[in-house]
């Protein structure tokens, strides 16, 4: 079984010890691939140097919402598109929009996501898509935009299945979290039923949302495992299927033929 987690943050690991080891037990879990997004500047910096040292690893380079107000495309773009083009790095990422506790201005945010989806476009790569309580605008950003190939994934997905469809449509995977497995999590679980695991992904969200039963502990790679099962059980297959179609799903994503 290879498993792939498409969101880890592993560069914010504390120790510079952590990620190594959290690699390797994830390995041993049976976990091959890993994409590692920044939300930063300075944060991609430290993504794009990580993957540089471990095979199988790939990094994303962006400024996440909460962090678009600190971003000032005239002063840093240079900068980021310089790391989008290095070596190892599939994916213009974490970027999007969070209406839900606003911590950059909301014009700012769409600023700043639509400059960073500009620079996927011109640099063929996919974008890695936070949307939190901004479904409605997120949708006019994209249709704002011509169709491509490749164009992204919804990360950490909790929208509706209709919702989902919308973005399949555009052309977009989702990829589902731990918080698949929480209780309280119902809907997410009706939207993986409505949705194909062919246009799905899987991901830790690694140090964040950490799947039952590993609950209250910082998130690792390893248990993305736990994320499958789940997904498995929600569409009624197995975990060898889900690690197969899942894994194919993020090559076909990030690694350009």
């Amino acid at each position: 079984m290879n498993l792939a987690d498409s969101h880890c943050h592993l560069q914010m690991e504390s120790s510079p010890l952590a990620a190594p080891a959290l690699i390797d037990r994830a390995r041993k879990a049976g976990v091959t691939r890993f994409l590692v997004p920044g939300t930063t500047l300075e944060d991609s910096e430290r993504a794009a140097a990580l993957v540089s040292s471990h095979e199988g690893l790939l990094a994303a380079v962006g400024v996440h919402p909460h962090e678009a107000k600190d971003f000032d495309p005239g002063r840093d773009g240079a900068a980021l598109e310089a790391l989008a083009r290095r070596p190892g790095v599939a994916a213009i990422g974490e970027v999007g929009l969070d209406f839900h506790y606003d911590h950059s201005p909301r014009d700012k945010q769409v600023e700043v996501l639509e400059w960073m989806l500009d620079l996927a476009r011109r640099l063929d790569l996919p974008a890695i898509l936070h949307n939190r309580e901004s479904g409605a605008e997120m949708l006019a950003i994209l249709d704002r935009l011509a169709p491509r190939e490749r164009p992204g994934v919804f990360h950490s997905f909790t929208e509706g299945a209709a919702y989902g469809k919308k973005a399949l449509d555009r052309g977009y995977l989702v990829s589902f979290s731990g918080m698949i497995t929480f209780r309280a999590a119902e809907n997410i679980r009706q939207a993986a039923t409505g949705l194909p695991l062919e246009a799905m992904l899987v991901e830790t969200d690694t140090p964040f949302l950490s799947p039952v039963p590993y609950r209250g502990k910082p998130c690792e790679p390893a248990y993305v495992v736990e994320t499958a099962k789940k997904l498995a059980e929600v569409k009624g297959t197995d975990l060898e299927t889900v690690a197969a179609v899942t894994t194919a799903n993020f090559e076909r994503l990030f690694v350009k033929s």
